[in-house]
């Protein structure tokens, strides 16, 4: 009779351990950094271009003066500034500018991020082609000849999701 007890305990005990360790490793995949589509593309073919991945991402129409201060977050939801104003470069590409680094906002260096590089999800803007390590490396947006856009002017962007 003990010994029957005991089977059942440890099989309980097995499968609730087995059901963990299941659970732990899909958190595990769902935590571990995605590879971007560059990486994927270059196994098997040229890699697509941010226009390319821009357009797979459903683009839609947004007033300027809606991504106004809203936050632009990194890969593991870090907020990496906020939108001070969209420019539109010689060029023709869109940028948000979004001041980066400093302490508390002060002695942050305004950052050009191509609108191409971005999703908005909700009311943030992810920053899914644009690393922090971009960032950092990027060299400060001076406003040149770039034309800021009206707040009432409506941009495409690309939605985003988890």
């Amino acid at each position: 009779m003990g010994c029957k007890r005991t089977f059942g305990s440890l099989s309980i005990t097995v499968a609730a351990a087995s059901c963990l360790l299941a659970w732990h490793g899909a958190a595990q995949a769902a935590c571990a950094p995605v590879r971007p589509p560059s990486v994927e593309a270059a196994a098997g073919g040229p890699a697509p271009t941010p226009e390319q991945i821009m357009a797979r991402r459903f683009p839609q129409p947004v007033r300027v003066g809606d991504l106004i201060g809203l936050p632009v977050l990194d890969r593991w939801d870090q907020t990496l500034g906020r939108i001070q104003q969209v420019v539109r470069t010689d060029s023709g590409k869109l940028c948000l500018v979004v001041p980066f680094g400093g302490w508390f906002g002060w002695g942050a260096r305004p950052v050009a991020v191509p609108l191409e590089t971005v999703a908005i999800l909700a009311r943030q803007v992810n920053a899914m082609e644009f690393s922090r390590q971009d960032f950092e490396s990027a060299v400060p947006w001076t406003a040149g000849t770039d034309q800021p856009l009206g707040r009432d002017e409506t941009i495409r962007i690309a939605l985003g999701r988890r």
